[in-house]
């Protein structure tokens, strides 16, 4: 706070102290008012406040009134210190890159070797090209998340991009005294949600455990959308504000309180804007801790059951001796970052894109064009599921006042993916589960499941893929298909019901003719997917059950039944199926169906845990009579053992043969839907 009584000399140990612990606009104001009552005719002094004046704005983004500070300080003659090259810094995110190539080249004149002011000159020379040159980028600012203060680092939630939340100063904040470090109200975490139309509504607050009197930032979200993670600078005017993240976990609808996330035992160390890599193993985040190449560096930690470990820099491709900050992911695995040390750079932070090379931390980096990087600052990305588009924020066009607008991007491309959901065959998701995607192209990995069980992946055209679900008690069931060749937008859906070894598993789609155990013509896609699924699981024994309702006697539906089970272990060894492997039952109507909770759901009439016998069925409507007697009236089969030629007669595990290669496997077939039972 100012004071009216304050000498110039107080008013600089004031400013000084302010610099110290972080609150810039404070020693912005500070700085002024020294300047103000310093003599005039004390030139050097006059200077030296206006230079650390200009330090302190530039500092919380107010490049407009930086480079009247620094101006000013040129126009008292104090320029031996870097005055030129802050000058040309302020310059080039006023877009102005002519002028800031001139008070480079002034620097250069007094200092022809420092490597900053010549990486600066050359950054205002390439600019007015990279910036005219454009893109196939579009951006747009979002006039419903924007107020009339600072909103940034926007952040969608869900893989269907439901909710985007983002931080604000505007006016309606919880914290009520002005903030020393922006001279804004201290920052909340705003959302939004999209109508049944999917258009924005209007954002409002987040949860009351996530907002409070101090200033929350940048946040992201596990792909689960249940755990976020988020800066906190808490409010303190005798320390230094130190930055840090906090996690909140999601119960239905709510966060938690959050809490925060002990990264180091530096507590001397800033730690900001969380970003969680694709498969959920890593945390990255912007640091100023020792050990780093330069003021603001990109680091990441491992989360093992929510405990971070295995800190990391991510090295030299990545950080400069400058700024790195704000780092995201797209889907595919490319991060984002923003730097203000970077070639080529168009003033203030800039966008980049880094792709992994290997295991290791090395990286490929280049920049992203314009209209996505400006002269402003440009930061804090979020991408709406595989798509190159989304939302971030920038500082153009607000004055050079520090204010941050929220703007919307996006890229023409054409896109192909496929979306798979793996659960259990007439039961629910299998998220334990896990799908290995192989392709022509090389692809070969590991794919995790969401909590419903589905799984999202960018595919290449003109590929072939092949993808294989697997989890413990369960068959596997493979899916195959090809890609376009085209650059066209599609995505393929894929479906994996597993059956579980440990119960009996309905085959649907088997027909019988009336009274007869021969198999109709209809059958033949049922049985040839039961025909590959085993072909896919060598090593299962299966028996092949089928069952009758309770009409007619029990010795000819025993009869019926038996032989209906054979035709179809006919009709499996006659695909080539090994016949030890099957085994047919006919067990009449001696086990009629127990209602499971899916089939409840299905048919509401049916209580889970009722026997479809006689007595259960004749107390129903007729037409629900049909029903029941209908879902008794089938075939199953259940695993019978998962060893078969495994092992040989002194059982001794058998020497299997070597693998094939992916090129010797059986065609392809975009149209095979193996799995789809139904």
């Amino acid at each position: 706070m100012l004071h009216a009584c304050d000498t110039a000399e107080r008013a600089e140990r004031r400013a000084e102290n302010a610099l110290s612990i972080g609150e810039y606009a404070e020693a912005a104001a500070l700085y002024r008012q020294a300047y103000q009552r310093t003599p005039t005719k004390n030139r050097l002094k006059r200077g030296q406040l206006c230079f650390n004046m200009g330090e302190a704005y530039r500092r919380y983004g107010n490049t407009a009134r930086a480079l009247a500070a620094y101006k000013n300080a040129e126009r008292y003659k104090y320029t031996d210190t870097v005055t030129y090259i802050r000058i040309g810094d302020m310059l080039c995110s006023q877009g102005d890159y002519n002028g800031a190539v001139t008070s480079y080249q002034a620097y250069l004149d007094l200092h022809p070797d420092d490597v900053d002011a010549l990486q600066g000159l050359k950054a205002a020379q390439m600019a007015p090209t990279l910036k005219d040159s454009g893109s196939y980028y579009t951006v747009k600012p979002v006039a419903l998340f924007n107020s009339s203060r600072a909103d940034y680092s926007p952040a969608l939630l869900g893989t269907d991009a439901e909710q985007i939340y983002f931080s604000t100063t505007r006016n309606q904040v919880e914290g009520g005294s002005i903030s020393g470090i922006t001279a804004m109200k201290p920052g909340d975490i705003y959302y939004a949600k999209r109508d049944e139309n999917g258009q924005w509504k209007r954002p409002e607050p987040a949860d009351e455990s996530l907002n409070t009197e101090d200033d929350e930032g940048a946040c992201c979200f596990d792909k689960e959308g249940k755990t976020m993670y988020f800066t906190v600078c808490k409010t303190d005017g005798r320390y230094p504000r130190m930055a840090e993240i906090y996690m909140s976990k999601r119960t239905d609808a709510q966060w938690g309180k959050a809490q925060p996330l002990k990264i180091t035992a530096d507590t001397l160390s800033s730690y900001a804007h969380p970003a969680l890599s694709p498969d959920g193993q890593y945390l990255y985040f912007t640091s100023d801790m020792p050990g780093g190449f330069g003021g603001l560096d990109l680091w990441r930690v491992r989360i093992e059951k929510g405990t971070p470990t295995n800190l990391e820099n991510l090295g030299p491709d990545i950080n400069t001796k400058g700024n790195e900050c704000f780092p995201t992911f797209r889907p595919n695995g490319d991060l984002y970052f923003s730097s203000d040390n970077r070639l080529p750079n168009l003033g203030g932070l800039d966008l980049y894109k880094a792709r992994q090379q290997g295991e290791r931390l090395n990286w490929t980096v280049e920049p992203l064009p314009a209209p996505m990087n400006s002269n402003g600052d440009d930061f804090g990305m979020t991408f709406e599921g595989l798509h190159n588009q989304g939302y971030f924020s920038s500082s153009r066009a607000t004055g050079g006042r520090g204010w941050d607008k929220i703007f919307s991007f996006s890229y023409p491309e054409y896109l192909q993916s496929v979306k798979g959901w793996v659960y259990e065959q007439d039961g629910y998701e299998l998220p334990a589960a896990q799908v290995y995607m192989v392709g022509t192209d090389g692809t070969n990995k590991k794919i995790g499941l969401r909590t419903d069980g589905s799984f999202e992946e960018p595919l290449e055209p003109g590929v072939r893929y092949l993808f294989l679900a697997a989890c413990d008690g369960f068959l596997n069931i493979l899916n195959q298909l090809q890609t376009e060749s085209r650059e066209i937008e599609m995505q393929y859906v894929l479906q994996f019901p597993l059956p579980n070894i440990n119960m009996p598993v309905l085959i649907r789609g088997i027909n019988y003719e009336f009274d007869k155990a021969v198999i109709t013509d209809s059958s033949t896609v049922a049985l040839n997917r039961l025909v590959k699924l085993l072909q896919e699981n060598p090593n299962v024994t299966i028996e092949l059950a089928a069952h009758t309702d309770y009409r007619g006697s029990d010795a000819y539906n025993q009869r019926l039944s038996q032989a209906r089970a054979q035709n179809v272990v006919n009709y499996l060894i006659n695909q080539g199926i090994d016949r030890n492997r099957l085994t047919a039952v006919g067990y009449g109507k001696t086990r009629p169906v127990v209602v499971s909770k899916k089939l409840h759901e299905q048919y509401l009439f049916l209580n889970v845990g009722d026997t479809l016998n006689v007595q259960t069925i004749e107390r129903l409507y007729p037409a629900q009579q049909e029903v029941a007697n209908a879902l008794n009236r089938r075939t199953e089969f259940r695993v019978l053992n998962t060893t078969f030629g495994l092992f040989d007669e002194k059982g001794n595990l058998k020497q299997l043969p070597p693998a094939k290669k992916h090129e010797e496997d059986t065609d392809f077939n975009a149209d095979d839907n193996a799995g789809e039972w139904y």
